[in-house]
């Protein structure tokens, strides 16, 4: 009984660590895009100022190109995160199952007990007569 209880906690633990996982990719997904949505607006104030939107033109703003880079670079991250993210998800989920087998297996665990309980106590009592007679 104590294994599958440590069996548990280990599996609860798991999943609490696959699920800060998922959570923080999400966090890290999310501030990428706000950043790469800063250096847009940046990139149009740049354009603007300069009058010049083709990036081709030789007189286009340097800063608007490297700010278009750095947004390019933030934007391939976030796709990168996710994979990493469906990847998470899913080792999630394998967790979850998991834990949901061992905690099925101590409910039937203790069901059984629950049930030979009063048929071993029933035996005890007819062994006890027996021994007094």
């Amino acid at each position: 009984m104590k294994s599958r209880d440590t069996l548990i906690r280990l599996k609860r633990f798991q999943v609490d660590e696959k699920r800060r996982r998922v959570a923080q990719i999400e966090m890290m997904i999310a501030e990428f895009d706000r950043m790469a949505a800063d250096l847009d607006r940046e990139i149009a104030a740049e354009e603007h100022k300069a009058g010049i939107s083709d990036p081709n033109h030789f007189a286009y703003p340097t800063y608007a190109r490297a700010a278009a880079q750095r947004r390019d670079n933030l934007r391939m991250s976030a796709q990168n995160l996710h994979t990493q993210l469906d990847d998470a998800k899913a080792e999630l989920g394998e967790a979850f199952e998991e834990l949901k087998r061992a905690e099925s297996l101590e409910d039937r665990e203790r069901a059984t007990e629950r049930a030979l309980d009063p048929a071993i106590s029933q035996m005890g009592q007819v062994r006890a007569m027996r021994a007094t007679a």
